[in-house]
This record gives structure tokens, C-alpha cells and sequence, in this order.
């Protein structure tokens, strides 16, 4: 045998084995059967149907929550509206008796006419007193007119008079007293004005 033919076939079987060394290096892919990646997949899918029906849960609960309180504030906002006057009457409830008992005193049964007069004016007083403090606690204040300035914002003149003690353009006297509550007008006074000293040369 020639050397150039043994060359050949040492090289031959040299590739043969170097092709054999590769593929035992490099391992095959494994594959997944079918029917193990069908059961994960299903899994898979079941989660998440399971969370998708939790967080369906949880957002319809919130949503009846919310409805509920928006229930709630609403009935209570109305009940604040129809009973805002509540505390008011309340406090007035006395002076209603005060004066039933003033109207009582005032009324003797062959009494002393005198007497029963006086005590009838010293009834109304002190019920006058005790609703103006009423007044004064919910912040409803008199409007102090005679002898000021006469203001339009706050007051209606229903006349003028001539007057030697208060200056023209003045509150002369009261018709029917103003108030304020807080800081808004809740009623004008009425007043009459002063137009000056009397004109003595006329």
C-alpha cells in the first residue's frame, strides 16, 4: 500500500471521529410530551380564571361598598336638611312658655286688674329678653339704627321728618328693628329720617 493511500485513509478515519466527538457533545433537545404540556397549560389557565373571579369578588364588593355609603351620606345629608331647624326650636320652645304663662297671669279670675297688668308686662319682658338671647347665641344680631347715619345697605326709609335734635340724614327712629345674622343682612330696618332743624324763616 502506498503512503499517500494510508495518509488518506488516516485522515478519513480521523474526521469520522471528530464528527462522532462533536455529536456526543451536543445533546439532543428534550421534548415535551404533548399530553404534560396540555395539563400546564390547563393549570395555567385555571389560576387564572380562579384570580379573574377573586378580583371580580373584591370589585363588585367595593363597588357595593361605595354605593352604600353614597346611600348613607345622602339620607343623612337630607335629614340634616329637613331638621336643620331642630336646635333652633328647641331653644324657642321656652319663650313659648313664658309667654303662655305671662297670658295666664294676665287673665285672673277676679283679680286685681292692676296687679295682673303689671305682672303681664313684667312676663312679656323677661320673654323678650330671654329670645333675644336666644338670638344672640345663634349670631342673629340687631341692626342699632336711631341716631346713626342712614345707610341704605342695611336700612329702608319709609319717611323723612324735620327734627331740631338729630342732624339731617339721620335715623330719626325705628318702624321695625333690623338684624343681621353672622355677616348677612337677614333684615333691613325701616326707619324714618331726619330732614334737618325746622325751617323757622318758611
Amino acid at each position: 500500500m502506498s503512503e499517500e493511500k494510508l495518509s488518506e485513509e488516516l485522515q478519513e478515519e480521523t474526521e469520522v471521529a471528530v464528527e462522532v466527538d462533536d455529536a456526543s457533545e451536543t445533546p439532543e433537545p428534550t421534548a415535551k410530551e404533548p399530553e404534560q404540556e396540555a395539563r400546564d397549560l390547563t393549570k395555567e389557565l385555571s389560576e387564572a380564571q380562579d384570580e379573574v373571579a377573586s378580583l371580580r369578588d373584591r370589585l363588585l364588593r367595593m363597588a357595593a361598598d361605595t354605593e352604600n355609603f353614597k346611600k348613607r351620606v345622602e339620607r343623612e345629608r337630607l335629614a340634616g336638611l329637613k331638621y336643620a331647624g331642630e336646635s333652633i326650636f328647641r331653644e324657642i320652645l321656652p319663650v313659648v312658655d313664658n309667654l303662655e304663662r305671662a297670658v295666664e297671669q294676665g287673665n285672673p279670675e277676679g283679680g286685681d286688674t292692676e296687679k295682673s297688668v303689671q305682672a303681664l308686662h313684667e312676663g312679656v319682658q323677661l320673654t323678650l329678653k330671654s329670645l333675644v338671647n336666644i338670638l344672640e347665641k345663634f349670631e342673629v344680631k340687631p341692626i342699632e339704627s336711631t341716631g346713626k347715619p342712614f345707610d341704605p345697605q342695611q336700612q329702608d326709609a319709609m319717611t323723612m321728618e324735620e327734627s331740631d335734635t338729630i342732624p339731617a340724614n339721620h335715623v330719626l327712629r325705628e318702624f321695625q328693628k333690623g338684624y343681621y345674622y353672622k355677616d348677612r343682612l337677614l333684615r333691613a330696618a325701616k326707619v324714618v329720617v331726619s330732614s334737618g332743624k325746622t325751617d323757622t324763616k318758611s
